[in-house]
């Protein structure tokens, strides 16, 4: 699956130590995600999540002096249990479409196709795109520090499922 579009699309690719089951748990569990999903020190205060096509997912974001961000909002577009889940801020639940980004802060609407594919060694290729409506929007999420942002996310939801590895073990 090679649809990656570099003037319209950015991702993230790695493969990393936790099977395809941990981190889908960690991407469709509210408690799980509100402690991974930012780059710290922001903080997700709220998370909702109704894993179905049309369904909600929204989070809000906090800043490190306790200012709570607008909410970022979408909907489920497609959902393979631990293998892909897609959602967009283009629609919000039920496919209505947003008039605008709910978030002004992003200013763009994007969609998120998260795959994760099981490795031999127990491992995932974890892969996220994220696809842009044009190249504006996509120079302005890469500006916003998408690959650091999102790559600390990902360290972090790995730390956080191999510590839960870790204690179900001792």
């Amino acid at each position: 699956m090679n649809d990656f579009d570099p003037r319209l699309d950015l991702q993230i690719q790695r493969d990393v130590a936790l099977p395809p089951a941990k981190i889908w748990q960690a991407w469709t569990t509210p408690a799980l995600l509100m402690q991974w999903f930012c780059p710290k020190p922001l903080q997700v205060v709220a998370c909702d999540i109704d894993l179905r096509p049309g369904g909600l997912f929204r989070t809000v974001m906090q800043s490190p002096d306790g200012k709570d961000m607008p909410a970022n909002e979408g909907t489920y577009l497609a959902i393979e249990p631990q293998r892909r889940l897609v959602w967009t801020n283009a629609f919000g639940p039920q496919f209505r479409p947003q008039p605008k980004p709910q978030n002004e802060h992003l200013g763009f609407f994007f969609v998120v196709d998260l795959t994760l594919q099981t490795l031999p060694s127990n491992g995932t290729r974890y892969r996220a795109k994220v696809m842009h409506q044009n190249e504006a929007a996509k120079a302005a999420h890469e500006a916003m520090g998408f690959e650091q942002g999102w790559g600390l996310a990902l360290d972090q939801l790995v730390a956080l499922m191999s510590q839960d590895d870790k204690s179900s073990s001792g």
